[in-house]
């Protein structure tokens, strides 16, 4: 966690209400200043210059330019970690393929409750990206996925956990994969609806048929589950057959979904059947869940740290002996083929 110095952050919203609510709650923390605020691109672009916030948060939706053109122009040349904020609408996901590091969806302004847990996530999600890697570009993987695989029919499972940075490297490792790729699922760290929008958006963007998970739901070959972003998930074995079971929960490790509620159903009742994937994110969820994996007979991976936007939990989970192998982003499609094979 950042505690040197206060850290210091620009408020980019075109909205005055709304620009007040963020630049007022956060400036509560005695760990953040709000140096300045700006009503548009244009304006932010000129405070960037003059007050060199360490963190920016950014509406997306405004005028004269939205925040994702913004986003695409900026980071080159500035690269201060961005927090999008916005309505239930799939250009976050633009936004983080842009360079942005994480998002949050605007409450509803007459909401108490609603303001209040937004400013509080704000605040956890601010101490966070102060000291994410900025990763630019695309990925550098251009070459078309692998159409088959060879099964050795051992590996049945993919288990894959993410938070901070997740959507852009889950996005990246699907689009590699073989159609013919052993089911996977998914515990991402994500809000409520954005999930299942998360689903539609790899269901159009890869070769894979991606779905937000329902209970009962089989994990068969080229089908990818994505968890509810408030439910938990786990596995559930039927005959020789699995499938998955979503449900409602207290947090666990301050995370519903949870990355370990999976691994260690994944672990219980998959044993050496599953490979366990561990990527970028803060905290420690799916660390002891990976390592039980691991146990089990399960293969691992992890993150490395050159290529994870936040190495926390690839961290957590290698310095517990979690991780069988380690692998950068580029790496990580090329080396469950080779597991599966």
């Amino acid at each position: 966690m950042y505690t040197h110095k206060k850290i210091k952050v620009l408020v980019v919203d075109d909205s005055l209400v709304f620009r007040e609510v963020m630049s007022r709650g956060i400036a509560t923390d005695p760990q953040i200043d709000v140096v300045a605020k700006a009503v548009d691109p244009f304006d932010a672009r000129d405070k960037l210059l003059k007050f060199e916030p360490d963190v920016m948060i950014c509406d997306v939706e405004m005028p004269k330019m939205n925040g994702i053109e913004f986003i695409k122009r900026l980071l080159p040349q500035y690269a201060v970690p961005v927090i999008v904020v916005s309505t239930l609408n799939e250009a976050v996901f633009d936004a983080i393929n842009a360079g942005a590091i994480d998002f949050i969806a605007k409450p509803d302004a007459h909401s108490v409750k609603g303001v209040e847990g937004f400013i509080h996530e704000l605040i956890a999600k601010i101490k966070i990206v102060v000291n994410a890697k900025i990763i630019h570009g695309k990925s550098t993987t251009a070459d078309m996925p692998a159409q088959t695989v060879n099964h050795a029919d051992t590996i049945k499972v993919i288990a894959i956990g993410a938070s901070t940075g997740g959507t852009e490297a889950i996005f990246k490792i699907l689009k590699q994969l073989p159609v013919n790729i052993p089911g996977i699922v998914i515990v991402q760290h994500i809000p409520p609806l954005f999930s299942k929008m998360f689903a539609e958006r790899l269901n159009n963007q890869t070769q894979l048929k991606v779905k937000e998970a329902e209970t009962g739901d089989w994990i068969k070959s080229g089908r990818v589950l994505i968890a509810p972003g408030d439910k938990h998930m786990k596995i559930t074995k039927t005959g020789d057959q699995f499938r998955v079971e979503v449900f409602e929960g207290d947090k666990v490790n301050g995370h519903c979904p949870s990355v370990d509620v999976l691994f260690e159903s994944a672990a219980k009742v998959c044993g050496s059947h599953v490979i366990g994937v561990i990527l970028t994110g803060m905290g420690y969820d799916g660390a002891k869940g990976l390592l039980t994996m691991r146990r089990k007979g399960a293969r691992t991976i992890g993150q490395n740290e050159s290529s994870s936007v936040v190495y926390g939990m690839p961290k957590a989970a290698f310095e517990i002996g979690a991780v069988e192998k380690q692998a950068s982003l580029v790496q990580i499609p090329h080396l469950l083929t080779a597991m599966i094979e």
